[in-house]
């Protein structure tokens, strides 16, 4: 499920790129009108039959609503506006290590040895990719506002992550993330507005281009990725999921390599065995250990 979620997230990188003529509050609030409309007959029913749990954990499921649904993909969008994919890219290897670190503090996870150079490992590695191996011209890269934005998105899946963890299993996987999105378009709505009125209504929305984008980051980064994301974290924990997340600069390198004619490098590739070294000795056989309580917590709730 995780290898899955990579691939819908660099395209949700590379597709975000490609549009990113539109505004970003644009992008998020329509991307996510998609995979609500999309969830609709899959959700609705589920929502209003747990309509009594989301009002009783409404505090906590409104900061996973926000950190996870509403503004961790705006700030991805926002940051594309004034950085490089590189840059992000760089940055969004942070995210397992933030996680990790949340989860000893909050959660109180522990991790072996193994897996703390696991995670350390696969950020090296991920670091390495990106840079193609020039791993001390991190200091002499070019940060912007960008870059500062996406510290944001960093730690906003930190903390859903963290969130899902502790809340998940409580909601339906379809009906939370309806009710989510449905929050997020009601909260967006008010700030694209404000965004239509400082730089106009953007004319390039309905090209067919960014209408095809728009429709892939509702339906797949936004709906399925997140269901698969949402189980993933109770298989094997937040810290543990998280670092899958790593590969998201080598599956983004493929991509690039495929659709832009852009050289894989053996630098890339040395950088892409050491994330996949890393994740694997993170993982280990812990999420083993917890997927029968898992699938004995959420057998009904995923039938929902």
């Amino acid at each position: 499920m995780m290898l899955f979620v990579v691939v819908f997230y660099a395209g949700n990188i590379l597709t975000g790129r490609a549009i990113n003529e539109l505004p970003p509050f644009t992008i998020a609030f329509f991307r996510l009108v998609v995979a609500f409309l999309v969830m609709l007959p899959f959700g609705l029913r589920s929502a209003w039959a747990y309509r009594d749990k989301f009002r009783e954990y409404k505090k906590p499921f409104l900061l996973m609503t926000l950190t996870g649904i509403t503004f961790f993909n705006t700030f991805i969008y926002g940051a594309l506006q004034f950085t490089t994919s590189t840059n992000v890219s760089v940055l969004e290897t942070v995210i397992p290590v933030a996680t990790v670190g949340l989860s000893a503090f909050l959660l109180k996870e522990r991790l072996r040895n193994s897996q703390i150079v696991g995670v350390l490992l696969s950020l090296f590695g991920a670091v390495w990719v990106v840079l193609d191996g020039r791993i001390f011209s991190i200091a002499g890269m070019n940060w912007n506002i960008g870059d500062s934005i996406m510290i944001g998105a960093v730690g906003s899946w930190a903390v859903y992550s963290i969130l899902v963890k502790q809340y998940m299993s409580l909601f339906p996987q379809f009906g939370a993330l309806f009710v989510m999105s449905g929050i997020s378009i009601i909260v967006l709505l008010p700030i694209v507005a404000v965004e239509w009125l400082v730089a106009g209504v953007p004319s390039l929305l309905i090209e067919p281009a960014n209408v095809a984008g728009i429709a892939y980051l509702g339906l797949f980064p936004s709906f399925i990725a997140l269901i698969f994301y949402n189980r993933a974290v109770g298989v094997l924990g937040a810290s543990q999921a998280s670092v899958f997340l790593n590969f998201l600069p080598i599956v983004t390198m493929v991509g690039a390599w495929l659709w832009l004619d852009e050289a894989i490098t053996m630098m890339k590739v040395a950088g892409a065995l050491a994330v996949i070294t890393g994740v694997m000795l993170t993982t280990g056989n812990s999420g083993k250990r917890q997927k029968h309580l898992y699938g004995k917590q959420h057998q009904e709730k995923a039938i929902d």
